[in-house]
């Protein structure tokens, strides 16, 4: 730990505190605490903020301390967004980190949810036991550069948290996930290959490693029928396009960078209102001014009619090169 958190025996923000610190300050101190740990505390915390065990009983009689976990509790009625995962870190005391699933989500790495109904945290060295709610993953050690904080609550580093998604997600749900760390530059590939020959017989380890090293660079897709272009793209032996690629002001779905082409797939859902679809023609006729051709691909398209949606991008594609030639 970097010394800004401590589970079991109270924080900074507690230390120093004996028998003759008086009802107003210990108040200050076990708000502050809470405000600092989204509303949550440890019961060491509480015992060093200078409450005794009967006062900590009777507050949790009188609901002014609401038990999350054994020895863990949330001060005052409501419990604010970030508290489940807080507690879940701070029931497993000492050396625990939230990770695997729970840490993509507080990322943003992907498809998962902080609200799910257990919370994925890793403890070091030790085993912290059964708690309900609470899904623990028992190392033998993470180095330092494996974990750091987010949003004040122990995390492992988005590079280590792919490390251990590989172990429990399908590939393409992987492949979404390091495209997004590295879209958003949270997690190099060279960060992500010295984790890879750090740990090379753990499971998963493969898998990021052929991802990495492989021919197509991970591609960072937001809907199904982005997938399913970008799958197709890669079955029909085309050069393969930048995905979520940035001209200007504008990020586009699928780019041919040297070739000036734009491909955009519309989804299931896509141009909902009017206002929608004229905003896409006036970003449409700015990229065409810049140079770009712009192709629009149907979620329909991609389902129906495959084989001539590669025939478009590939006619498409002949046609940028002998112009910009």
């Amino acid at each position: 730990m970097d010394g800004r958190f401590r589970t079991g025996r109270g924080s900074r923000g507690a230390r120093g505190l004996d028998d003759r610190t008086g009802p107003a300050e210990r108040e200050r101190v076990i708000a502050t605490l809470a405000a600092h740990q989204h509303g949550v505390v440890a019961r060491g915390q509480l015992l060093q903020a200078g409450l005794k065990s009967g006062a900590i009983g009777s507050r949790v009689r009188r609901r002014r301390l609401r038990a999350m976990h054994r020895g863990v509790y949330l001060v005052g009625p409501v419990a604010p967004p970030l508290a489940r995962p807080m507690a879940a870190v701070l029931a497993c005391g000492e050396g625990a980190f939230l990770s695997h699933r729970s840490a993509a989500a507080l990322w943003s790495l992907g498809p998962y949810s902080i609200d799910a109904p257990s919370i994925d945290v890793t403890v070091v060295a030790r085993d912290c036991g059964h708690r309900p709610g609470i899904r623990a993953h028992r190392m033998r050690a993470l180095q330092s550069d494996e974990t750091t904080t987010r949003n004040r609550i122990p995390i492992t580093t988005p590079a280590r948290t792919l490390l251990d998604l590989a172990s429990l997600v399908p590939e393409r749900e992987l492949e979404a996930a390091v495209a997004e760390a590295e879209r958003r530059r949270l997690a190099a590939d060279r960060r992500l290959l010295a984790l890879v020959a750090r740990y090379p017989r753990r499971p998963g380890t493969r898998v990021l490693q052929q991802l990495l090293e492989g021919a197509e660079q991970p591609a960072f897709t937001r809907s199904e029928a982005e997938k399913r272009f970008l799958a197709l793209i890669r079955r029909s032996q085309l050069d393969s396009p930048e995905v979520n690629a940035r001209i200007g002001p504008y990020e586009v779905d699928f780019l041919w960078r040297e070739q000036r082409l734009v491909v955009e797939v519309d989804g299931f859902a896509y141009h909902s209102d009017r206002a929608a679809f004229e905003r896409d023609r006036r970003r449409d006729a700015d990229l065409a001014a810049l140079g770009y051709t712009v192709v629009r691909v149907t979620w329909r398209q991609l389902v129906d009619e495959p084989a001539a949606v590669v025939a478009r991008v590939a006619q498409a594609l002949a046609r940028s090169v002998a112009r910009v030639g």
